[in-house]
């Protein structure tokens, strides 16, 4: 006795709109006008958000670009770039493969990431202290 397997042929659908892009996009802009008021506003953390890719890509075409992007290299690359709002701005962090580790929104005036600590500016000073030592050394106070 033979048996054989069928396989049904189940079509996928492409992904497709939600409505997540338009309750995160609602969020942003109440969001920026608790900062304009004078609050601080959270993030809103897309990673864990159940997104599909049309989602996103609607997302990020509503948002749009305006005039500044960065990318930082420290513990991976990071892309950083003000959406067409200003005070709003759209943060992607890669991993592994150059995959999306996680992405964001913020707002402000710039992103936590653009900002210098503390700590490492002090270390900086101290450099710039060291390295003008030497040309210190070399002055005259003959003129």
């Amino acid at each position: 006795m033979m048996t054989q397997t069928l396989h049904a042929s189940i079509p996928q659908e492409p992904p497709r709109l939600t409505g997540m892009s338009d309750a995160v996009f609602a969020e942003v802009a109440a969001r920026l006008a608790e900062v304009v008021a004078g609050a601080s506003a959270p993030p809103i953390e897309l990673t864990a958000m159940p997104l599909t890719s049309e989602d996103r890509a609607d997302l990020e075409q509503r948002l749009g670009r305006g005039e500044v992007f960065a990318t930082i290299e420290s513990a991976g690359r990071s892309e950083v770039w003000e959406t067409q709002f200003s005070g709003v701005w759209f943060v992607r962090h890669f991993g592994e493969n150059d995959r999306t580790a996680s992405e964001c929104i913020e707002f402000g005036a710039a992103p936590a990431i653009l900002f210098s600590h503390r700590a490492d500016m002090a270390a900086a000073a101290r450099r710039l202290a060291t390295a003008l030592q030497p040309a210190n050394a070399h002055e005259t106070t003959d003129h």
